[in-house]
């Protein structure tokens, strides 16, 4: 949350340039409140593990949230039941009149179809227009962020030679971003993917910013210029089970899985994974939803223009 000072206190200009945001007592006296709304496109197919993740990180927040679950209408879901995305989830044709302050946007178990060849990528461009004139900030996530990035600025995803499986380290490239306030100089974060994004694709388009990379996972952040489109290519949100459940899962199926790196303690599946990217999957949820959703968001989102 913004800290109250007088409007003339000399501190106010080295917090402002520190991207510390700082509330003046004017702004403070003339600002109305109301919750954020956040819609939720979950393309997983474990919904309610997705949601659940999610959720989770939204909820740490003094913000108030009021959280619209989406499904595609042209895809059914085969791993979650019916009962309840019929009792919590919507379809775009019934929420496409309305405005969001956020949304996020999942990944999906697709990427190593091209995207046209997804049987939903048709009402997904649909969606992904849609935002321009109907959501504040959007949040794309893993094959959802290869997705928005190819969509918006075509921008191609590359297969890799090998899956990309573990808990990687990370630096920010611009650390006074406010997406990384809190940050460490190193940061870890899960990935499982079988397709990249290069850097020298996105440093080529004048309208993105490349916020993060690793060294061993590539590009891992990146937005737009005017803060309206964020795009992560791993999964701060995973439990610390996730990446063992899908190791599990490959080796019961008899596929050739490689065990997740810097993630089973000595490298051994029998023993418990150690969770090392919990705060900063937390920081990085929360930032998105303090400085680039509830501080920027218009009052009456009806004035949201592309």
């Amino acid at each position: 949350m913004p800290i109250r000072i007088p409007d003339s206190l000399p501190a106010r200009a080295v917090l402002e340039s520190e991207n510390i945001f700082v509330m003046t007592e004017y702004r403070a006296m003339h600002q109305d409140i109301r919750p954020l709304n956040v819609l939720i496109l979950n393309l997983m197919p474990t919904k309610i593990v997705t949601e659940t993740q999610l959720l989770r990180k939204l909820s740490n927040s003094p913000l108030q949230v009021h959280v619209e679950l989406l499904q595609t209408a042209s895809h059914v879901s085969q791993n979650t039941d019916a009962d309840h995305l019929s009792s919590f989830y919507t379809t775009f044709d019934k929420i496409r009149d309305n405005y969001y302050d956020g949304m996020i946007i999942t990944g999906a178990p697709v990427e190593n179809l091209d995207f046209t060849d997804v049987d939903y990528w048709d009402e997904l461009c649909q969606i992904m227009e849609w935002t321009k004139s109907h959501v504040h900030s959007t949040l794309h996530v893993c094959w959802g962020a290869q997705a928005g990035l190819y969509y918006h600025y075509g921008i191609p995803k590359y297969p890799l030679s090998q899956k990309l499986f573990g808990v990687f380290p990370h630096t920010a490239l611009k650390k006074q971003s406010p997406l990384f306030r809190g940050f460490d100089d190193e940061f870890f974060v899960p990935h499982s993917r079988h397709t990249e994004n290069h850097a020298e694709d996105i440093l080529a388009v004048p309208e993105l910013e490349l916020l993060s990379v690793s060294d061993m996972a590539g590009v891992f952040a990146v937005k737009s210029a005017d803060n309206r489109r964020f795009f992560i290519t791993g999964h701060p949100e995973y439990d610390p089970d996730t990446l063992a459940n899908e190791y599990f899962r490959d080796v019961n199926k008899g596929l050739d899985i490689q065990i997740p790196y810097n993630y089973f303690p000595n490298n051994d599946p029998a023993n418990a994974p150690q969770v090392c990217w919990r705060s900063a999957a937390q920081l990085f949820y929360s930032n998105w939803l303090n400085y680039y959703v509830y501080q920027t968001t218009p009052y009456d989102l009806h004035t949201l223009t592309e």
